[in-house]
């Protein structure tokens, strides 16, 4: 070949090479990059949304326990750990005064209905004399009406001598009371300067104390001649003045009486006085006080009785009266209204016994106040009283809390407590026992107002444990997995997937079957565990849904 030939050649080559550059670069400058799309396919899977807090296991009864009034512990039926029942006694106070009260108000029940009986009685017979005022009397009649003088007669001087015997008794009573039971703490009790033994405090109480005794001395000897030749009475004014002095007298010892419960009660163990000796005075200051409250309910129904007695005997003999002066209109009009008279008698003597029972019934209630009673079943965590002391009122010394009937507090932050309600089922684990052991719960309260927690608004719900277990203790960290809603087979994306616009809707992104991006706007439902969210609208089961873009 020529040189001329391989020279043409050669430029041929070089311009074909620098064609192939210049078309080369002529691509690379104007081709597009084409970006890389990361997605994942939506699917349908069942979805479970929950509230995950923590919380303090309780019991559901905690309660507190406290006396009305004050008073010395006379026993204790329980100590801490031990199990109760409803209505179980735990503690009682010493009650003899009470039950002393309540004596005297069932004896005033019985005398006001006895008195009623007695108003029955006389309304029957009243009724009946009217019906013989109309008939006419007739001789046999006037026998048995002279009968029933003298029968009432009967009565009424058996209760006459039992007046004369309990005004006898109530001096009796009243002296053993102060010169035997309560001159055991006086020097020179019987003078007219007695002196208390032990100190007092209080001493306005002390003064009143012994101007009280050397009072008692000379009611007593006034009240002893006032009694002699008290089996002659006849007149019924003087009876009445016996009965006046000995209810008198009887309110002057039991005030004197009132005021040394007082003292004694207050007397504190020292190195003159021991526990021995200070009951002992207690003891006969109890019984001093048993006995004059006796003396005043005897007195009282005798006296009823007397009264009920004289008031028979009256009737009896206007009965007699009426019938041996024969019948007349103005006797019929006077009768009726006798009858009438009875019936307002009987309607005030049942106002009568209701009030008197009232008054049981307030015994009663102050009687129950002197015991502490379990009002649920449950076991015994604080027990702070001891037999003999006195405790304050209204100050706790028992607590009970339910057995086994737990529940758990937890504070839901706000984010969380839209989705909420009572009814919702919750799994958790207690700190004591680790992760292994599950326990079930049911939400049963949610607090409407809001607490404050670090700034953070919260509000408190309430769980109750879905059964019983012996392993729960009160006090125990719950950690709580709270569901909230639950659905099978939706379909379902990461939420890492939704973007938020600004004008309050949601989208995502898809990738279409020709690898391009499309928007949906999308609406979701309830969110689940592992970040994923229900989609209701807007993404089928299988599309490709763009989680991420690379460029």
């Amino acid at each position: 070949m020529s040189k001329k030939f391989l020279k043409n050649r050669k430029i041929i080559i070089i311009l074909v090479i620098i064609a192939a550059l210049i078309v080369a670069a002529s691509l690379f400058l104007t081709r597009e990059d084409k970006p890389i799309y990361n997605f994942i396919i939506a699917e349908k899977a069942n979805l479970v949304q929950e509230i995950s807090a923590t919380g303090r296991v309780r019991a559901v009864d905690d309660i507190n326990l406290s006396f009305e009034k004050s008073g010395r512990v006379r026993k204790i039926y329980v100590d801490i750990g031990d199990k109760v029942k409803k209505g179980a006694l735990l503690i009682n106070l010493e009650s003899a005064d009470l039950f002393a009260e309540l004596s005297q108000s069932k004896a005033s029940v019985e005398n006001a209905e006895a008195k009623l009986r007695q108003c029955d009685a006389v309304l029957e017979s009243a009724q009946a004399e009217l019906e013989e005022l109309k008939q006419g009397t007739r001789p046999e009649e006037i026998l048995i009406y002279e009968s029933k003088v003298k029968n009432a007669h009967t009565v009424y001087d058996s209760a006459l001598e039992n007046i004369i015997d309990k005004l006898k008794d109530s001096y009796t009573k009243s002296d053993d009371a102060v010169r035997n039971k309560i001159d055991t703490v006086f020097d020179n009790p019987r003078t007219s300067n007695p002196q208390i033994i032990f100190p007092i405090h209080e001493s306005q109480l002390e003064i009143d104390i012994e101007w009280q005794r050397m009072l008692a001395e000379t009611v007593l000897i006034s009240w002893k001649n006032s009694l002699l030749g008290i089996e002659n009475l006849e007149n019924s004014n003087n009876l009445a003045d016996q009965i006046d002095i000995a209810e008198n007298n009887l309110d002057k010892i039991k005030s004197f009486l009132g005021d040394m419960a007082l003292a004694v009660n207050s007397l504190k163990v020292s190195a003159d006085f021991s526990a021995t000796v200070i009951d002992g005075y207690r003891s006969d200051v109890c019984t001093a006080r048993a006995n004059i409250s006796a003396a005043t309910t005897n007195l009282a129904t005798t006296k009823e009785k007397l009264n009920t007695a004289n008031t028979a005997l009256l009737v009896a003999k206007n009965e007699l009266a009426f019938k041996e002066a024969g019948s007349a209109p103005e006797q019929i009009a006077a009768q009726e209204a006798k009858i009438k008279q009875a019936e307002a008698n009987i309607i005030a003597q049942k106002a009568e016994i209701k009030l008197k029972q009232a008054t049981v019934l307030a015994s009663k209630a102050k009687l129950h106040k002197n015991s502490l009673i379990s009002p649920i079943n449950g076991v015994i965590t604080r027990q702070d009283a001891r037999v003999g002391e006195i405790v304050s009122a209204n100050n706790i010394i028992v607590s009970v809390i339910s057995e086994g009937d737990f529940e758990i507090e937890a504070d839901i932050v706000e984010a969380d407590i839209a989705y909420l309600r009572v009814g919702n089922q919750a799994k958790l684990t207690l700190d004591a026992y680790g992760d292994g052991i599950i326990f079930e719960a049911k939400v049963i309260k949610i607090d409407p107002a809001a607490i404050l927690i670090e700034g953070v608004a919260n509000y408190r719900t309430t769980l109750r444990f879905a059964e019983i277990d012996g392993r729960i203790k009160a006090g125990m960290t719950a950690d709580l997995d709270i569901i909230t809603a639950q659905k099978n087979e939706v379909v379902c994306i990461p939420q890492r997937a939704i973007i938020y616009k600004s004008g309050g809707g949601k989208i995502v992104r898809i990738l279409t079957e020709n690898n391009e991006m499309e928007e949906k706007e999308v609406q979701t439902g309830i969110r689940g565990d592992g970040g994923k969210i229900e989609i209701l609208t807007g993404v089928e089961a299988g599309d490709k849904i763009i989680t991420s873009i690379i460029k």
